[in-house]
């Protein structure tokens, strides 16, 4: 019965590496799929002007991604989505939306309670309990809100969104 066992391993192993082998061409068009999306993320670096204030520089991308993609993007770069530590940052952050889009739009920032609901977290880890929370926000509209976007509605507060969206957003790194 082993015996049998080993054999049927080394078949499964014998066929993965074969597989792997004639799937050589599309893995040499993959690399160029990869190649594209660093060559994209290099665009989008080589476009952000960063920002500097409260010893962290922000970058606003006008680029629309959900807020995973674009919290993996804000790592990829050494950072996360921003978080907001205080009534001035957030201020900070509002008068960069509208600088770079002409008016103040909807953009991820990093705070989520996907984990436990009613429980927001920053994706930076950070503790900061600054909130700006529009009137009945957040909400958690139908079960399905829990992503953080800043600059909603008029009153220029925040609201928990459904993170599928595609938004723009703001980086934050730490200044070296």
């Amino acid at each position: 019965m082993m015996a049998m066992m080993k054999l049927a391993v080394l078949v499964l192993v014998c066929a993965a590496v074969a597989q792997t082998r004639a799937d050589a061409p599309e893995a040499a068009s993959s690399k160029s799929a990869e190649d594209k999306v660093v060559l994209e993320k290099k665009r989008l670096l080589y476009h952000a002007s960063w920002t500097s204030f409260g010893g962290r520089h922000f970058s606003y991308f006008p680029s629309t991604m959900t807020w995973a993609e674009a919290e993996s993007f804000c790592r990829s770069i050494g950072g996360n989505l921003a978080s907001v530590k205080n009534r001035f940052e957030n201020t900070e952050l509002l008068s960069l939306i509208k600088q770079k889009q002409g008016r103040y739009k909807p953009t991820w920032i990093g705070g989520s309670d996907a984990q436990t609901n009613g429980i927001w977290f920053w994706s930076d880890g950070s503790n900061d309990q600054y909130t700006n929370w529009c009137p009945n926000e957040p909400n958690n509209y139908f079960g399905n809100q829990k992503c953080l976007i800043m600059s909603a509605k008029k009153r220029r507060c925040w609201d928990d969104v459904r993170c599928g969206a595609r938004r723009p957003f703001i980086c934050a790194k730490r200044k070296c």
